[in-house]
Formats: structure tokens, sequence, C-alpha cells
């Protein structure tokens, strides 16, 4: 694989500063593009720079795109761990396929990640709480006008050092539930990752954060009853003991956190149910108490506790506005494994270098 050196390097952000999340990239990625003829090649490490494209570029007018995002962790001996990474590349071309982009070779991604990470290895920050993160993506490149797929694509990994994906860190998230737009319907992209999606949910949260809150909980599309996910994460409820997340229906993000919590819930033999859940029963289970924890999943924020939940303009607080037992043993097991300060029993921790 070829590398191309910086002549300099940047500079990179004082240690205590407030990485908030995206806001600082590092000084290379990894690229490798796709034309008909000679499928995925020319994968190559590069400097982190700014690129010109055509303004007829089709990912611009047909957004055909995609991405992933993944985090990189510094372990306590200075190798470098990455979670469940497989699981990403998978995901990745099964969100390709939706959306007519070829699938490319996860070992050749793999293999870029890796030589990305060890030359980056000094943005990874170090303070509690922080991360590498990493951004896969695939955008279609070729300079066309009309609904067609593209024929040539690029194929780019960024990084970025974060801190917390929430301002207010592990505090518990304020939700309020959408009832008037939609983000995805069965049938359509919500179980892909694609550019798309996340367009479509800007203007209700955009709302949202007007009214003070964090995230939007967006309910299904074709009878607004039942829950399905908050923008960047996959919703969880603890009632009466059973843990219950809503079923992969086809417009449901299937998260990589979130099966990393079924399977440790389903160790631990504390019961968990994949199944519709309506937000009316949500609603009752806090007034009759037996609501006891909510919380989300996702590769940003990795397990966030939800204190309070507004649907109709009536404020519904979960669990005394704290976190839970089990939203806490799931983010410290997680989080153990991420950071290697844990037993990594399920050989989730890839370790690069």
């Amino acid at each position: 694989m070829e590398i191309i050196r910086r002549q300099q390097l940047k500079e990179k952000p004082a240690k205590g500063t407030q990485l908030g999340f995206g806001r600082y990239f590092t000084d290379y990625m990894f690229t490798m593009k796709y034309t008909k003829e000679a499928g995925w090649h020319d994968a190559k490490i590069e400097p982190n720079e700014p690129k010109a494209f055509d303004l007829a570029t089709s990912i611009f007018h047909y957004a055909q795109g995609i991405f992933e995002g993944m985090k990189a962790f510094l372990q306590p001996d200075g190798s470098i761990a990455v979670f469940r990474p497989e699981e990403n590349w998978a995901r990745m071309n099964r969100s390709a396929t939706r959306m007519c982009i070829p699938n490319f070779p996860a070992d050749v991604a793999e293999e870029g990640l890796e030589a990305l990470l060890k030359l980056d290895r000094d943005w990874i920050p170090t303070e509690p709480g922080t991360a590498l993160y990493i951004r896969p993506t695939i955008v279609a490149t070729r300079v066309m006008l009309g609904v067609h797929a593209s024929t040539e694509y690029l194929f780019f990994i960024i990084l970025s050092p974060v801190g917390s994906y929430y301002a207010h860190g592990l505090e518990p998230t304020k939700l309020v539930v959408e009832d008037t737009y939609t983000r995805a319907t069965i049938g359509g992209t919500g179980e892909a990752k694609c550019l798309g999606n996340y367009a479509a949910s800007m203007k209700a949260g955009e709302e949202a954060e007007e009214k003070g809150f964090d995230q939007v909980l967006w309910l299904d599309a074709n009878e607004k009853k039942y829950v399905e996910e908050v923008g960047s994460m996959n919703m969880f409820f603890v009632i009466g003991g059973e843990v219950i997340t809503p079923a992969l229906v086809g417009s449901i993000l299937p998260g990589i956190t979130r099966k990393s919590c079924i399977q440790i819930l389903k160790d631990k033999n504390i019961p968990v149910t994949e199944r519709r859940i309506s937000i009316d029963e949500v609603i009752e289970a806090q007034k009759n108490g037996t609501l006891d924890e909510a919380f989300g999943t996702g590769t940003a924020a990795v397990i966030s506790p939800v204190g309070l939940i507004r649907y109709k303009d009536v404020d519904y607080t979960i669990g005394g506005g704290k976190m839970g037992a089990i939203t806490k043993m799931l983010y410290d097991t997680i989080t153990g494994i991420q950071y290697g300060t844990a037993p990594d029993v399920y050989g989730w921790r890839k370790i690069v270098e």
C-alpha cells in the first residue's frame, strides 16, 4: 500500500482541550477508488487535505453515499484497539448493496485502517471518556446528471479525536417524541447507514434543540405508534425487570453497540426482548412505576441514559432522572472492553499495534 507523507504535520489540540465531537481531524486519510473497468483499486494513505470535485459529481445531486462510525482506543500497554471493526465492514457492505454501491474488499479496508491508525497514533486522546473516532465513507464520484447509480466511487477513512458525544457527558439525556416528521419507512433506507437518512432527521432535530432537548425519539412512519430509534442511537427500555428494544423491522439501523448490549444482557441472564413497543406502552409503564430505566446505544455515545421523555407536551421523568443500574453495568462493561481495563471475554477488542 502506497503511503504519501505530509511535509508538515498539523498542530494537535492541546492537552485538556474540550474536544467535542468531529471538530479536529488527523494528518492522514485512507482512500481507494472504484471504476466499473478496474473495480476497487489504488488503495493508499495520503495527507488529509481538501479535495476538489466537479459540481456535476453525482453525490451532490442524488446522495448516493454511505458511511460508518468506529472508535480506536489507546490501551494500558500502549497498543491501539478498535471495537468490533469486522461488524462495521459487514454493515457497510450491506448499506452499499441497498444503495447500489459495489461491495468493497473488507480486508483491504481493514489493512488501510490499521496503517492509518499507526501513522496517526499520536492523535489518540488519553483523557477519560475520549477516543479517536473513525469515519469510513463511500461517495459516488461519476460526473453526470441523471438518476442512475454511479459507475465511479471514492472510499475514504478520516479520523477525529473526540470527547463525549453529548456536551453533558453521562448526565441523562432529554428526548422529545416526534409525531409529525418521519425519519424512515419500512422498505426505505432506514436500515442502511446512508447520507439521506441523516438529512431527513435534521429538521426535527433542530426543533427539538430549540425546545431544550438533546435528541428526537422517532416513531414508526405508518401509525406514529411504535418507538423506533433516536437520531444517533438505538433505544432500550427496562420495564418490570425486562429490557426491551425495538425489533429490527427494516426502518431501524442495526446498531453494533445494540447487538453487543443484547449479548451481554443474555449472558448475565437479564431478560431482554426485541419486539415492537408502542410509545403508549412506554408512557403507561412510567405512570404505573414499572419503567425503571431507558437508555440509548451507539458508537458515538456508547451508552447514554435517558432521564426525561416529552410526549404530547407532557414531560415524563425516568428513573428519577438518574442513570440506572443496568445502564451503568452495560456502560462499564463495554467501555472496560474498549479501553482495555476489563477482560475481553467476547474477543471484541481488535488490537492493531
